[in-house]
């Protein structure tokens, strides 16, 4: 990822959005182009989903806790307008 000046053509609001009622599923990196970041979220989530499917809840919790944890950091990103998208350039207000 390079880092741009160039502010982003995604919208803040969606962003943070989509982070907070989403962000364990990775929508808001999927729409701010950010692919691998959002396949990654959604393999926890599916990996969370089989864990609790398959009787072991400790390690579903486990991921769900890896997962939660992780979007939070990327919940506080954005609202400080720190987060960048795909293309290395800042999601601001």
């Amino acid at each position: 990822m390079t880092q741009s000046t160039e502010r982003s053509p995604k919208s803040y609001g969606v962003a943070v959005t989509l982070c907070g009622v989403f962000g364990t599923l990775g929508i808001h990196h999927f729409y701010l182009g950010d692919w691998w970041h959002g396949l990654a979220d959604l393999a926890l989530f599916v990996l969370m989903v089989l864990f609790f499917t398959q009787g072991f809840a400790g390690l579903a919790f486990l991921t769900l806790l890896i997962d939660g944890l992780h979007t939070i950091v990327i919940f506080y990103y954005l609202i400080i307008e720190k987060w960048r998208d795909g293309q290395g350039r800042p999601v601001l207000i």
